[in-house]
């Protein structure tokens, strides 16, 4: 008797271990199965307003500042900036517009810029653009406009995790570009009402409003605007502002095209850029400016050039 109570008590603790294990590895899959889910569900875009800011709060200063130099850049920073544009005339809406937003940068720093060869932290990356697409003068890290500058970035990033994947970032990149035709982007130029905002000799209507597209006043060339396909992904991608149909590829080649054949301020830099390896093929100096205007550039020297038939 005592023999058979024993054996039914381990064939009950048998029972019972085995649904514990079923019930763990159930909800194993059922975690693992929601990991997917999130992971394949798309980030919201929802930035935080403005007008949520608390007054009382001695952070707000900072945050209002920061969005002020973002986007009166040039006006508040002359002695930064060497051209007349704002982080505004490339990132609208105070980096709120999403073709080119700025919302959860911050949340992808530190990060390795093979450009440079270094690990950079958004101060880098602001200074980064100080120096190329400003053609002007790094800020000192430790400056009240560098504190606002990232104030405002990482607040305009709450609710991003670190290092999530952000689909609306890194999306102004024509990734095969179909050869261009300078002539084509000069016609393109005036027939899309290009000037209006940029005027005729690309110099400009406003920082914010009508950006110079080339001249002294406008981005060097070790910016990344001075890469074709950074500057056709960008161009199809947000121009022009409230456009029934966006440019083909074939459009926005072309006037990326006619604005780098201009000439505008040179990056000293180039020689030193891309240390490890690796440097793109489709970066626009002064040299290839010049073959361009003259119709020599050979366009196949750039990797990702779709030849014309």
């Amino acid at each position: 008797m005592l023999r058979r109570k024993s054996i039914y008590f381990l064939i009950l603790i048998f029972l019972i271990l085995t649904v514990a294990c079923s019930d763990n590895e159930n909800a194993e899959k059922q975690s693992n199965t929601s990991q997917k889910e999130a992971a394949n569900e798309e980030l919201v875009y929802n930035p935080p307003s403005m007008d949520d800011l608390n007054p009382d709060d001695p952070l707000t200063e900072y945050i209002t500042y920061g969005q002020e130099v973002f986007n009166e850049t040039n006006t508040i920073l002359p002695d930064n900036v060497g051209n007349e544009l704002s982080c505004m005339s490339c990132h609208a809406d105070g980096g709120l517009s999403k073709a080119s937003s700025m919302v959860g940068v911050t949340t992808q720093f530190p990060q390795y810029r093979p450009r440079e060869g270094v690990v950079f932290t958004i101060e880098d990356r602001i200074n980064g653009c100080m120096v190329r697409s400003m053609n002007g003068e790094k800020l000192d890290p430790e400056s009240k406009e560098m504190r606002a500058m990232v104030s405002y970035l990482t607040y305009i990033s709450e609710g991003i995790e670190v290092g999530e994947e952000i689909p609306w970032r890194m999306q102004n990149t024509m990734k095969e570009i179909p050869e261009p035709s300078v002539s084509s982007g000069e016609a393109l130029y005036a027939e899309k009402n290009c000037l209006s905002c940029h005027a005729t000799d690309g110099s400009g209507t406003g920082t914010n409003t009508g950006p110079a597209l080339w001249g002294e006043n406008s981005f060097n060339d070790g910016a990344g605007m001075s890469r074709m396909s950074k500057i056709a992904g960008y161009i199809q991608n947000n121009m022009p502002p409230g456009a029934a149909e966006p440019l083909t590829d074939q459009e926005a080649a072309d006037i990326a095209a006619f604005i780098l054949s201009h000439e505008r301020p040179e990056w000293k830099g180039h020689d030193t850029d891309w240390p490890n390896g690796g440097k793109p093929t489709d970066i626009i100096t002064k040299d290839r400016r010049e073959k361009i205007r003259e119709g020599t550039f050979d366009w196949s020297e750039i990797d990702n050039i779709i030849p014309a038939k």
